[in-house]
C-alpha cells in the first residue's frame, strides 16, 4: 500500500479546498475525496466548497489506516475491497518465485477480483497445517 503524503507543509490554523489539499500534497483531486468519502477525512460540507481544517488534514495524515486491517494467516488483501479476505472456495494457485517464497493467487470470496499474498514457503506449511487451504 503506498505511503500517505507528508504532513509538514500543512498550516493547522488554516481551512484548505479540496483542490488546494490535493496540489499541497501532490496527489489526485479523486484522492482527496475519497478520503472524505471514505477513509473518515472530516470537512466542513456545509457550504461549496469544502474546507477542511489544518489540523484535521495533519491529524488524518498521522493516523496510520494500515494497522487495523492486519491479514491472518489464512486471508489475502483484496485491493478491489481494501480489507483481509479468505480466498474463495479456500483455493488458491502457488507461484513459486524462489525455493524459499512464493506468491499465492487466489479469488476474493467477497468481491471475486483477483488477490495476492507473498508467503515463505514455511509460513505456506503452517497454512496447510491449520487446514485454512
Amino acid at each position: 500500500m503506498p505511503k500517505r503524503p507528508g504532513w509538514r507543509g500543512i498550516k493547522i490554523h488554516r481551512s484548505y479546498t479540496i483542490e488546494e489539499v490535493a496540489r499541497q500534497l501532490s496527489v489526485a483531486k479523486g484522492t482527496v475525496q475519497r478520503w472524505l468519502k471514505t477513509d473518515g477525512l472530516p470537512a466542513m460540507k456545509d457550504q461549496r466548497p469544502f474546507l477542511i481544517h489544518g489540523q484535521d488534514l495533519i491529524d488524518f495524515l498521522k493516523r496510520d489506516k494500515r494497522s487495523g486491517k492486519k491479514c491472518k494467516l489464512h486471508e489475502a488483501y483484496c485491493f478491489s475491497c481494501r480489507e483481509p479476505r479468505e480466498p474463495a472456495e479456500r483455493m488458491a494457485d502457488l507461484v513459486a518465485i524462489s525455493d524459499k517464497i512464493g506468491d499465492l493467487q487466489a479469488l476474493c470470496s467477497h468481491c471475486g477480483g483477483l488477490i495476492h499474498k507473498r508467503v515463505s514457503m514455511r509460513m505456506l506449511e503452517l497454512t496447510r497445517f491449520c487446514g485454512h487451504l
